[in-house]
């Protein structure tokens, strides 16, 4: 992957802890660093964490009315305000409001979101596609930077497909997802690793903020290619299961 354009340097990164209100780690670092942000610190821009979804965090749920994460489309970001809408659908207007607007030259440079799973995927760096060159840049470096684990990449969105995730307001974003992890669990060596996993994505920023020339290479990144739902019943129940010979953890060595 080589650059093809000149990019602007960035100067406001915004990290949301607790898109999801019960998976821990970004929850815990969010507030750490609300408390004492010093560690964010680098010398070219500011960094300003904040919490996504205070109402799940309080009830330790993924969500209270509809995931967060899925709310950030156009048509929501710019719907009229109902009586009877889900709690993250004001919410998801108050973060675009606060660090978008989405697509616009007002927005925030960056964007983290921090999640947990409690697939035993190890540590993964997240991105809408590899045409997102900021971000793909910075997974390189953290691939070849941190050493803890494997980082591996998933691209999540299809051909076509609007961004809808949390950090598509901000101009770029990446999203960190470390497991395993149980829901409403704080693992200490997960917590570690995605403070680590943050320390050298903003020493990236900085970086790139000083002028280093980060060349050209080439990365293996995981693409979606469709979406299948279960089988189900008529009732919409669900009528199967993963088949054993998929259902395959993530082992390191």
């Amino acid at each position: 992957m080589a650059a093809s354009c000149r990019l602007k340097p960035l100067s406001r990164v915004a990290v949301s802890g607790g898109t999801h209100g019960n998976e821990m780690s970004g929850i815990y670092l969010a507030k750490h660093w609300l408390r004492d942000p010093m560690e964010l610190r680098r010398g070219s821009f500011a960094v300003t964490p904040f919490l996504g979804n205070p109402r799940a965090i309080e009830k330790c749920e993924r969500y209270v009315g509809q995931d967060l994460n899925h709310t950030f489309t156009t048509e929501l970001l710019s719907s009229a305000e109902a009586e009877d809408e889900p709690y993250e659908v004001g919410r998801a207007r108050e973060i675009n409001q606060t660090y978008g607007p989405k697509g616009s030259a007002q927005a925030f440079d960056f964007m983290f979101d921090l999640h947990n799973t409690t697939a035993n995927m190890g540590a993964c760096l997240i991105v809408d596609s590899e045409e997102s060159l900021l971000p793909m840049h910075m997974c390189h470096y953290i691939q070849t930077h941190y050493k803890w684990s494997p980082c591996r990449i998933y691209l999540y969105k299809l051909p076509g497909e609007e961004t809808y995730s949390i950090d598509s307001v901000a101009k770029a974003g990446l999203a960190l997802e470390l497991g395993p992890q149980p829901q409403r669990v704080v693992r200490a060596d997960l917590f570690a690793q995605m403070r680590a996993l943050m320390a050298c994505a903003l020493d990236f920023i900085e970086l790139f903020n000083k002028g280093t020339v980060f060349p050209a290479f080439e990365i293996e990144a995981y693409k979606i290619t469709g979406r299948m739902d279960y089988p189900r019943y008529p009732n919409g129940e669900i009528s199967a299961m993963v088949h054993p010979k998929l259902q395959v953890g993530v082992g390191w060595e």
